[in-house]
């Protein structure tokens, strides 16, 4: 195998493909990237068995062939490389790696002991426009669960259905949903796609068109520019988050995102070792006082204007969790409703893409 091609164009392939190498040491082939050149292209393939990435980069090839090298070192050479054009070449069991002056010789791996790249037969798919698709995910990602023990949370649910596509996570103390209607769509999806993978995928498309979302009978599979992301299809059945969020309010709070959002991070100071921020609403005050306490420590309270309706209330949260609630949301300003003390707290906002935050709340001491 023999290639040119443009330092940058490959260090960008490199980026991609990162994504799906492996660190297990105990199987060198999947800390590898397979290289493949052939016609005008040189087409790279990484997995670490949960997730399989393929791009491909145009390139003066040469010789076409297919060798492994070793992902990670790889990818620092190929960066530190000044721009301009680099060449990769195979001999024997090495590859020489060829820029202005620098050359490196990097021992490989055999292209047959790779495994195959998944052959997936889509069961249905849907397009969706980059900017709305990443948005979507940086809002639900926040609350997907970390917990292997219910892996059916360690996923986001992805709903598509005549024209409205609706993204939604718990890690059962907090829900989030984003809702964004009128898209042009007409197809219907709904499967339950791993976080990691979610957010790995947001952070790739950049520059792309769109995203296709396909599913098959237990894999995921994303097509985006020129690169293939597949992952596993999480089994199992999504809680039935319409049901949680409440229909109706006792006490619904109207603040400035960003006020609100200062004063929680500055409240959340002293509210170390787990201890919850305190919420005090007051109609007849047109106010919202947040204090947080620490015993040994001290105490902190920051009161924020508000626009209020309905009954005075006492209520608190976590301040990592409320903090975060808050950071999803994108518009000028947010609302908080409150049934009561005990039951959770539901913020809403957003104006294209609607943002619903559901909140658990933490027993008064």
């Amino acid at each position: 195998m023999k290639v040119s091609l443009a330092r940058t164009e490959l260090a960008d392939a490199l980026f991609i493909i990162n994504r799906g190498l492996s660190s297990r040491t105990t199987l060198p082939i999947l800390s590898g990237v397979l290289l493949t050149a052939k016609g005008d292209d040189l087409v790279l393939n990484s997995t670490d068995l949960d997730v399989s990435v393929k791009t491909g980069v145009k390139a003066r090839v040469d010789e076409a062939g297919s060798t492994v090298v070793p992902g990670r070192l790889f990818g620092d050479i190929i960066r530190s490389l000044p721009e301009g054009a680099v060449s990769v070449e195979t001999e024997g069991t090495s590859v020489r790696v060829v820029s202005g002056t620098s050359s490196f010789t990097l021992k490989t791996l055999s292209p047959d002991e790779f495994p195959r790249f998944p052959e997936v037969d889509s069961e249905n798919e849907v397009t969706l426009e980059v900017g709305l698709f990443t948005t979507m995910v940086q809002k639900v990602a926040r609350a997907v669960s970390k917990d292997e023990t219910r892996p059916v949370l360690t996923g986001a649910l992805v709903e598509v259905s005549d024209g409205n596509v609706t993204m939604v996570s718990t890690d059962s103390y907090r829900l989030c949903l984003a809702e964004a209607s009128g898209q042009n769509e007409s197809r219907q999806f709904s499967a339950v796609i791993p976080g990691r993978a979610l957010d790995d995928v947001s952070k790739l498309v950049a520059g792309s068109e769109g995203v296709t979302i396909a599913s098959a009978q237990n894999q995921i599979v994303f097509v985006f520019g020129g690169t293939t992301f597949v992952t596993r299809r999480i089994e199992g059945v999504f809680p039935n988050y319409k049901q949680l969020l409440p229909s109706e309010y006792e006490t619904r709070v109207t603040v400035n995102k960003e006020e609100m959002l200062s004063a929680v991070r500055r409240v959340s100071l002293m509210a170390q070792h787990s201890a919850p921020v305190r919420v005090t609403v007051s109609p007849e005050e047109r106010t919202l006082v947040l204090s947080a306490q620490t015993h040994d420590v001290g105490d902190a309270t920051e009161v924020v204007e508000a626009d209020v309706e309905g009954q005075p209330v006492e209520m608190a949260f976590n301040h990592a969790y409320l903090t975060d609630g808050i950071t999803g949301a994108d518009s000028e300003k947010i609302t908080l409703d409150i049934v009561s003390p005990m039951k959770p707290g539901v913020i809403r906002a957003g104006e294209d893409i609607s943002y619903t935050y559901l909140l658990m709340p933490v027993r008064l001491g």
